[in-house]
């Protein structure tokens, strides 16, 4: 994970190596990403997320750009 200070920033970074732009998200988001998929996993009922599910948590906390699908 990388940390920027704008998205100015970002494509600064990208151009100066080469590389075409990847998934962003927020400080914010990162916590809710963090939050649901590891929030219950010590629940002796826990069990690992679908596909769907986890698709269903990206979209809930914003990331619906195309990076951020799990299935093409």
């Amino acid at each position: 994970m990388l940390l920027f200070r704008s998205e100015e920033h970002i494509d600064e970074w990208c151009q100066r190596r080469g590389l075409a732009r990847g998934g962003t998200m927020t400080p914010e988001q990162c916590w809710d990403l963090a939050r649901g998929w590891y929030g219950d996993k010590l629940s002796p009922d826990w069990r690992r997320a679908t596909p769907d599910e986890a698709q269903a948590l990206l979209i809930r906390i914003g990331l619906t750009d195309p990076f951020w699908r799990l299935r093409p």
